[in-house]
């Protein structure tokens, strides 16, 4: 998926590919392979039903027209799935090397993550905990508003002055959002510094690519919609200001070493190169969205150390967006201040989405807690209407993946690289990353 906290980023496209030995390695092997195409098949029916499930498919259109046409019932879908799993339990997992143990691993939950969400559809009511072990293979942490309000009163001392903190921190932003006429200059300069750091330490796929659009009336700010053949376009929702940092976040989120990087890479290595045609469809409502929503938010800190980014938009983005880079230091001290605020969001839809609290009553908690402007507060709670428990996916997300790379390589840059691409390249899930 890609960028959405503010959010935002999905799929749902249809790109026909021809995969050297393709036949032959989907017919071979392990005896996952068959169960593979049926996940596959099932995900296209289930995304008849629901225009989110499917993020991204670039495998064979005749599979897609198959489901199209046949527009199988709920009910049929569901049976079908709950019949992979005692399949997938039969698997011989002795005979399976440590890359065969995890792609079971993934299909596994990536076809219970399925079945949950066909009994969505059908009606069945999990519990925001529940419905996130389901899909997403983790549950967020439980913070207490006495937690968040903590935080605020540490913020509200350090930006002190007249007025509500929301409406402070508001009028200090402002100064730091990048003038419309002024976006695409600032954004393509971040994107190009952020594929270069990535070049040096990540091969990528020959005629990899991307395009980008600004985009109106979403629920989302960003969105990689990954087309296959190792292009992706990027659409920027305008509706809000974009602010100066988001520059970067969203060129190595959707970009480089995110969300494109990730879909290229697993497209290369485990669809092409292995045959592995599960990973000819990104199931939105799936264990694999953490991983990839955390490594696309953690990317901006791989491609980038704090000092390199800060020196690198005081002489350039911000020059190329018209700002006083005098003013860098200060803006991004009250930044690292609202940064443990990222959790906020996670209360107000666990509380909205189990029927405590009612939508505006999420949008004002996200106001005082999370310090978000009414207009935002209001977006970010229909990106909840609609996408639900996803929102633990990046502030979760990036905290597992930033967790699981620093105990296997410290705050060595190149170890980091090393394996934040190894990562990228494999079927990991949320839990294997504990």
């Amino acid at each position: 998926m890609k960028l959405r906290s503010g959010l935002g980023c999905l799929v749902s496209v249809v790109i026909g590919l021809a995969f050297p030995s393709f036949a032959t390695a989907t017919t071979a092997g392990d005896g996952m392979n068959p169960i593979a195409e049926s996940y596959v098949k099932l995900a296209l029916a289930a995304g008849v039903h629901d225009g989110d499930f499917v993020d991204a498919y670039f495998g064979p259109p005749e599979w897609q027209a198959a489901a199209t046409a046949e527009k199988l019932p709920l009910a049929d879908i569901l049976e079908r799935v709950r019949a992979l799993r005692p399949r997938l339990a039969a698997i011989d997992l002795a005979g399976l090397d440590a890359m065969g143990r995890l792609r079971h691993e993934y299909l596994t939950k990536q076809v219970r993550a399925m079945e949950a969400r066909l009994e969505m559809l059908g009606g069945r009511k999990f519990k925001f905990d529940e419905e996130s072990s389901l899909l997403f293979d983790a549950v967020a942490p439980t913070h207490s508003e006495e937690h968040f309000r903590a935080m605020v009163t540490e913020l509200d001392a350090a930006l002190a002055g007249p007025g509500t903190l929301p409406e402070r921190l508001a009028a200090f932003r402002k100064k730091f959002i990048i003038p419309p006429d002024r976006l695409d200059a600032v954004f393509q300069a971040a994107i190009k510094a952020a594929r270069e750091q990535t070049l040096q330490h990540i091969p990528l796929p020959a005629g990899e690519s991307f395009t980008v659009e600004y985009v109106t009336n979403k629920p989302w700010a960003g969105y990689n919609w990954y087309k296959g053949n190792f292009h992706s376009v990027i659409q920027v929702n305008t509706d809000l200001p974009v602010f100066i940092d988001r520059a970067v976040d969203l060129a190595a989120h959707e970009g480089y070493p995110g969300h494109h990087v990730y879909n290229a890479l697993l497209e290369k290595n485990l669809l092409r190169d292995r045959g592995w045609v599960e990973f000819s469809l990104y199931a939105l409502f799936s264990p694999q969205s953490l991983i990839a929503e955390g490594t696309a938010n953690l990317g901006k800190k791989i491609a980038f150390t704090e000092s390199g980014r800060l020196a690198f938009e005081r002489d350039v983005l911000w020059p190329l967006a018209g700002l006083d880079a005098a003013q860098l230091e200060n803006y991004y001290r009250v930044q690292r201040l609202t940064k443990g605020l990222a959790f906020a969001g996670n209360e107000a839809a666990r509380r909205y989405l189990n029927g405590e609290i009612t939508a505006a009553a999420a949008a004002e908690w996200l106001n005082r807690y999370a310090l978000m402007e009414p207009a935002r507060a209001q977006q970010v709670v229909r990106f909840m209407d609609k996408y639900r428990s996803y929102v633990i996916n990046y502030n979760l997300g990036e905290e597992l993946v930033r967790e699981y790379i620093e105990a296997k390589a410290g705050t060595d840059p190149a170890a980091r690289w090393r394996v934040f691409g190894e990562l990228i390249s494999s079927p990991r899930l949320p839990s294997g990353l504990k």
